[in-house]
């Protein structure tokens, strides 16, 4: 396939506010059913989640939550007026309750209270709430907020086990102090984690069936006990490559040097410090590994031995240096390219380059044996490490793509574009 019919197969984009966009073909459409928890104070981050991701979003709210939440706030942020009853004289003809059920691509219980949970399970239909839950065909994720002895009752998990077995989706409940003074589960998870969520479960499962490992962030080689030497990655990049695998429903490895990034919703994290840590925690996922993501900024050299104690200076002359001996740390990049079951797997890495970039780039690509390079020059200011923002190029055996400056979750979402792409011309070709 040629790079002109390649990029013939991925999705238009438009430009705003100096940074490219990507358009979906689609809005998703999400229905947020507050209901009347103290942890109700937390939707408006919510609400703002899921609108910066470019979705579509709506809300309703039972009269206690509206105790909790102003209905004003939630309308601010989705631009959409909010429901709080079920019979509104004023709202009824512009958006009637049932067509509003049948509006949501999903609907997102938050706070979900236990009152909540028991109308679902047993299908009463009493507020506006309840009746929007019993009529939307749409799939359900609930994300619990609870005191936890009312979340350990039995009669709380035996309703969560009933909407279990019907499909119902939970995010949470996480530990920590509760509003109410008592510690334990009952919290609900954090905005973050519900919108990634339910991106999750909103995205197209285009890569269903592949596992996807990714590697991200910097690694840490030791001096001693105290110090290491390491690099400015933040991870950043490769956390929003493995999210947005996820979202597309690859079972999703991301095996991370230090960072504290929050685990994106479906993946599976392993974690590392050093780069012969990481080069083994890799080996261990290859034989289930379809494509494989070098996005980590790994050490190319360690300390020949590291000090088992402190190095006090007070040990050195005055005027005097120290001296370290250096030695190679294993290129995993080239040893995936390399190991047995290579047609079956997809490899691309990462260049992060200060000057000539395309150049260092394609000599990368053929040195290592990638199929893909994926280049950035890391000496701008808007780009590469600890930024938000990532301006790259594509480059393959086919020819070169350049990008415009994008957020991170855009090339994330650009990049996994051309590996779809790559995975459907490579099963295309003859055998």
């Amino acid at each position: 396939m040629t790079a002109a019919a390649l990029a013939g197969t991925l999705p238009k984009h438009a430009s705003h506010e100096g940074i490219s966009r990507m358009a979906p073909p689609r809005a998703q459409r999400v229905l947020i059913a507050v209901t009347g928890g103290i942890a109700a104070y937390k939707v408006p981050e919510l609400v703002r989640a899921l609108v910066r991701a470019g979705h579509a979003v709506r809300c309703c709210a039972t009269h206690n939550a509206a105790q909790f939440v102003s209905p004003l706030v939630l309308q601010t942020l989705s631009g959409e007026s909010v429901r709080t009853q079920l019979f509104d004289p004023e709202q009824e003809g512009e958006i009637d309750h049932i067509a509003l059920a049948d509006w949501a691509d999903l609907v997102v219980v938050a706070p979900a209270t236990a009152d909540a949970l028991a109308k679902m399970a047993h299908g009463i239909a009493d507020d506006l709430v309840t009746t929007l839950l019993l009529a939307t065909r749409a799939p359900l994720l609930v994300a619990p907020a609870m005191n936890v002895n009312m979340w350990r009752h039995p009669a709380t998990q035996a309703n969560v086990a009933t909407l279990r077995a019907r499909g119902v989706a939970f995010v949470g409940p996480e530990s920590g102090m509760l509003a109410c003074g008592w510690e334990g589960e009952g919290r609900m998870a954090e905005p973050a984690a519900i919108a990634a969520e339910a991106e999750r479960r909103l995205g197209a499962p285009t890569l269903a069936g592949e596992t996807v490992v990714v590697t991200a962030g910097g690694t840490r080689e030791a001096l001693d006990p105290v110090r290491f030497l390491a690099n400015r990655s933040s991870g950043k990049m490769g956390f929003e490559i493995a999210a947005a695998a996820a979202r597309r429903g690859a079972d999703v490895v991301l095996v991370s040097g230090p960072s504290a990034l929050a685990t994106p919703a479906g993946v599976r994290r392993v974690a590392v410090e050093s780069a012969t840590e990481m080069r083994d925690a890799v080996a261990a996922e290859l034989a289930r590994c379809t494509v494989f993501v070098a996005a980590a900024a790994v050490a190319d050299f360690r300390p020949a031995v590291a000090a088992k104690q402190k190095i006090k200076k007070e040990a050195l002359a005055d005027d005097a240096g120290l001296v370290i001996e250096l030695v190679r740390n294993p290129d995993i990049l080239a040893e995936v390219a390399r190991a047995p079951g290579r047609e079956r797997r997809l490899v691309v890495g990462f260049a992060a380059e200060s000057e000539d970039v395309l150049a260092a780039a394609r000599r990368k690509l053929e040195r290592k044996g990638c199929d893909l390079i994926v280049a950035n020059d890391v000496s701008r200011s808007d780009a590469g490490f600890d930024v938000d923002t990532n301006a790259v190029s594509f480059v393959t055996a086919q020819g070169d793509e350049t990008l415009p400056l994008l957020s991170k979750r855009e090339v994330a979402e650009r990049l996994l574009d051309r590996v779809e792409a790559l995975r459907a011309a490579a099963h295309d070709e003859p055998r």
